[in-house]
């Protein structure tokens, strides 16, 4: 079976299981443990911040980033399609208490006009901006990747007006290797920033949340609130460090998968997707001229031993990672084909 479905379906290396059995095993939520410190340590050097704080998922460290910055109250402007928009089931206003204002935007760029005309004070009869929100990779937009100049614009208006701002960069590697620049360039333009070991470097479990040491400390509060405080996360950490020591330099091969399989398809049929769009490891597919729906297709592919997501109702998501190499493309290209020509 080829799984397409996500880069999070990657099994641990061989470096990692063995790092893995020689972790510590100190309980993280009371005294610490040197693993999970020095994956944090690692991870904040990367992202050029002063500290970070490991948890179990995206969704928990952006969720927490939330709750630390803003801590209950303004609210957050976000790009209309952004995952915690649309994949985190509503946490930024049923757990961290905020509401939003989406700002219209395209491949994950908000419109910096909207954007400035929503950002406020908090007065007596308005609800001020409390945190600007960017997404970096897009997930929603096929993995686009955010232009240095516009996250540092958004951060220089974030700061005049005194606005927090957090980079949910789940694939900030992804970002940082499609632009070309180091993972602490990109999260220069931001208060604090986010990622996964999980997603495309390999790491069974975990995302960083990192930022200042203040920021850090309110973070672990609001960490153990929420139930993420992990006890004897040594080993995780192990397979974290793997993943930032071992793992990042070979992404821009998951991005070359992935433009060979969007030129494939394009062959196919030009109306499935633009390889132009596609900057790391997310292809987004239209299957809307098959006049079949995503989820239907989803079914037919996996028969045929490919697995993709559907994303959208005439959306599939193809998503390349280091499973998938040329051979895995070509064979995923083929059931594609078989399908579209009995469409």
């Amino acid at each position: 079976m080829i799984d397409l479905r996500s880069d999070t379906v990657t099994r641990p290396t061989e470096a990692m299981l063995a790092a893995m059995q020689e972790a510590t095993y100190g309980d993280d939520s009371r005294d610490g443990d040197p693993t999970v410190q020095k994956l944090e340590a690692l991870a904040a050097e990367k992202t050029g911040k002063d500290a970070g704080a490991f948890m179990p998922s995206g969704t928990m460290t952006n969720l927490v980033a939330m709750l630390a910055h803003a801590q209950r109250g303004g609210e957050v402007l976000l790009e209309e399609g952004s995952h915690t928009l649309s994949s985190e089931l509503g946490g930024i206003a049923a757990l961290a208490g905020l509401f939003y204002r989406s700002i219209p935007g395209s491949r994950g760029v908000m419109e910096l006009d909207a954007l400035r005309e929503k950002v406020r004070p908090t007065r007596r009869n308005q609800m001020g901006t409390g945190l600007i929100w960017m997404e970096n990779t897009h997930n929603r937009s096929g993995g686009a990747v955010l232009p240095l100049a516009y996250m540092k614009t958004v951060y220089e208006m974030a700061r005049a007006n005194d606005v927090p701002v957090h980079v949910d960069g789940a694939r900030l590697f992804n970002a940082a290797a499609a632009l070309g620049a180091s993972a602490s360039e990109v999260a220069r333009h931001c208060d604090s920033v986010c990622f996964c070991v999980s997603k495309g470097l390999s790491a069974p479990v975990g995302s960083v949340l990192c930022g200042s040491e203040d920021f850090i400390e309110r973070a672990r509060g609001f960490r153990r609130m929420v139930g993420g405080n992990m006890r004897q996360a040594g080993p995780l950490a192990a397979a974290g460090i793997v993943a930032l020591d071992n793992m990042v330099a070979r992404l821009t091969e998951d991005h070359r998968a992935a433009k060979r399989l969007a030129e494939g398809l394009h062959k196919i049929d030009a109306r499935i997707v633009d390889p132009k769009q596609v900057e790391t490891n997310l292809v987004r597919v239209s299957v809307h001229a098959s006049e079949r729906k995503a989820a239907e297709w989803s079914e037919t592919l996996k028969a045929r031993g490919v697995r993709v997501s559907p994303c959208a109702t005439w959306d599939l998501r193809f998503v390349t990672h280091r499973h998938i190499g040329d051979q895995e493309v070509d064979q995923a290209l083929n059931a594609f084909a078989d399908v579209w020509k009995s469409r």
